[in-house]
């Protein structure tokens, strides 16, 4: 089993940025990829960024050029740092990681942009 779990979620204005991060506790060496989904309100749930034990990251393209991820193997901890915040960026964002990305979920930490 893998524990995730999210911070750095908060209130921003448009245009600012933030930092989330996701502490990996348990079996981690299982833990292949990791990434971000995010859920809005009315929205379904999509994948923001992913990045895979080797480093490649990929992103969606909503979000290309202002986030970026980032994973420090030795802290076990994934980051996401989000740059050029947008009011449709406002969304519940969740930790994931595993064998496969969405193997094991954290219990999301909250982002809201006001405009």
């Amino acid at each position: 089993q893998v524990q995730l779990v999210e911070s750095g979620g908060g209130l921003v204005q448009a245009g600012g940025s933030l930092r989330l991060s996701c502490a990996a506790t348990g079996n981690i060496f299982s833990i292949n990829a990791m990434g971000w989904y995010r859920q809005g309100p009315g929205k379904e749930r999509e994948l923001v960024a992913g990045i895979s034990s080797g480093g490649h990251t990929w992103y969606a393209d909503s979000v290309k050029g202002r986030f970026i991820v980032s994973r420090d193997n030795a802290k076990n901890t994934l980051y996401l740092q989000m740059h050029s915040l947008k009011p449709e960026d406002t969304a519940m964002y969740y930790c994931t990681g595993g064998k496969a990305i969405n193997d094991y979920w954290g219990q999301g930490t909250q982002v809201t942009v006001s405009s």
